[in-house]
């Protein structure tokens, strides 16, 4: 039983036959529409579907509706960045790019780990820096570039949490900095036009 608002209200009755001949009244697969719209909401901490459906449609019943117009995110907590799969980056501190560790190794590491479902690294250089050295009797001034490390590991939050992440780091011989939660906050979901489908 469905309310007169409902969005599966108006889905086909069906009968469906599981393997064992057993037949059940359901309702037909509601597929997503195509929602046009070009009107953004900037996602921040305290968001709530509910919420935003009505702030913008004044009926809080109508938050399926921000999620058919996102269909990139598989829950609506995704969509909000309150997702179990968290994605954080850690600052790594090597003062000399011959101080890397070895990358392969770091990665197969952390890869292998239950619960581990991407890591990234990334290396940005970040500006150009004069040191000076001597070679025999005679002083050089070299301009050497100063990089940015950073490990970016997608994980599930209920197998894993930051501390553990930090402590293998660690175990690797890296030093790591405070973690960022790298998520939906202070990014853009699409809010679409206020419409019956």
């Amino acid at each position: 039983m469905f309310s007169k608002s409902s969005r599966y209200k108006k889905l086909e009755d069906v009968v469906v036959v599981d393997r064992d001949g057993k037949r059940s009244a359901s309702k037909a697969l509601r597929l997503i529409p195509e929602v046009d719209g070009e009107f953004l909401h900037t996602v921040e901490e305290t968001d709530r579907l509910d919420h935003l459906a009505y702030k913008y449609y004044k009926q809080p019943r109508k938050w399926w509706r921000i999620c058919d117009a996102n269909p990139d995110y598989p829950f609506p907590s995704a969509l909000l960045g309150k997702d179990v799969m968290v994605v954080e980056q850690f600052p790594l501190i090597i003062d000399h790019e011959e101080d890397e560790p070895l990358w392969p190794d770091v990665l197969a590491d952390f890869t292998g780990l239950v619960g581990v479902e991407h890591v990234r690294l990334v290396k940005e250089e970040v500006d150009l820096v004069e040191r000076i050295e001597t070679v025999g009797t005679d002083t050089v001034t070299l301009i050497v570039p100063l990089y940015r490390y950073w490990m970016i590991v997608r994980y599930n939050g209920m197998n894993l949490d930051s501390k553990q992440l930090m402590d293998r780091m660690t175990g690797l011989g890296l030093t790591v900095g405070p973690p960022e939660i790298v998520g939906r906050v202070g990014k853009s979901i699409v809010i679409p036009p206020n419409t019956v489908v």
